[in-house]
């Protein structure tokens, strides 16, 4: 399969990034929010990427960042688990919370900013975070906030977009039609490696564009 040069390999320029990108892209979900369990049912692939996930669920206290539709935590949800989550999106926000009420799922869902989690410091010791980093328009702040609430020896587990390991054209193609959709490409493994995680990157779909980052606070 033809290779893309690594030259061509760029992550997206924040500084070109409008002050308002966050509600303009709230905005976007504000009319995508009831057709969202219709596009999980018709590419039933994202669905199987986010859900890999679930085994790599450790501890009681958990917290999922971005949870949308809610439809993950329905999945992953038990009786061991104490579920927080934070959603930026009112209407998402409240879709989520209709789903986890029919399924009588106990959790505490919020409105709130990835970039400002309210949490004390070291409470959770596994945070979620899956389609979503993709959105936030300040990736160090968004790491941080979520390394600082996790637990020492937590889990952060991060699903999303970001260049194929070998560099194939489908999958590069894929990340880079993101990109035009709006979303800002992050380089991970650099943000993974400065915030000190220890962390395993591993390829789980869309040509390898989709990966998923199983990482450990120290």
């Amino acid at each position: 399969m033809f290779k893309v040069k690594p030259k061509n390999i760029a992550y997206t320029d924040t500084s070109k990034i409008h002050s308002d990108y966050t509600e303009k892209m709230n905005k976007e979900y504000n009319w995508m929010a009831k057709g969202y369990d219709a596009f999980m049912t018709v590419f039933p692939l994202w669905k199987n990427w986010i859900k890999n996930v679930m085994p790599h669920i450790s501890g009681k206290k958990i917290l999922e960042v971005s949870f949308g539709n809610g439809y993950l935590m329905t999945q992953y949800a038990n009786e061991n688990y104490e579920i927080h989550g934070i959603e930026y999106n009112q209407k998402m926000l409240a879709i989520a919370k209709k789903k986890i009420r029919k399924r009588n799922i106990k959790a505490d869902l919020l409105q709130g900013n990835v970039e400002e989690l309210p949490f004390q410091d070291n409470t959770f010791d596994t945070v979620i975070n899956t389609m979503a980093f993709t959105g936030y328009p300040d990736g160090e702040k968004a790491m941080r906030e979520l390394k600082r609430v996790l637990k020492r020896g937590g889990r952060l587990l991060i699903v999303d977009f970001d260049y194929p390991k070998n560099r194939n054209i489908l999958g590069y193609m894929i990340v880079k039609l993101w990109e035009k959709f709006g979303d800002i490409i992050k380089d991970m493994n650099l943000l993974l490696t400065k915030h000190e995680f220890e962390y395993e990157d591993r390829s789980v779909g869309g040509f390898g564009s989709v990966h998923f980052f199983v990482a450990t606070k120290k």
